[in-house]
């Protein structure tokens, strides 16, 4: 495994009334999310970034607007097999 850093300002961890831990969780769910949609990760491996079950990414995926039903059939028997 490896770790990113970024930088944050201050200002945003006031703006979005988390915790630095909190902050972070969120940015990964955000770009596991935004990848998922753009089609680089696949359901399993786009919950592996968030750090959470495949059945909870799947879910959390509407607080972002991002269809799990946006498949082709091609990418839907993928995910079902990396399942």
């Amino acid at each position: 495994m490896r770790t990113i850093q970024i930088e944050i300002p201050d200002e945003i961890f006031l703006a979005l009334k988390e915790t630095p831990d909190g902050v972070s969780r969120e940015i990964r769910m955000a770009a596991a999310a935004k990848l998922y949609e753009l089609g680089k990760l696949s359901s399993g491996r786009a919950a592996e970034l968030a750090g959470i079950p495949r059945v909870s990414f799947l879910q959390a995926l509407a607080r972002y607007g991002v269809s799990i039903f946006d498949m082709t059939q091609e990418e839907l028997e993928q995910d079902l097999r990396h399942a």
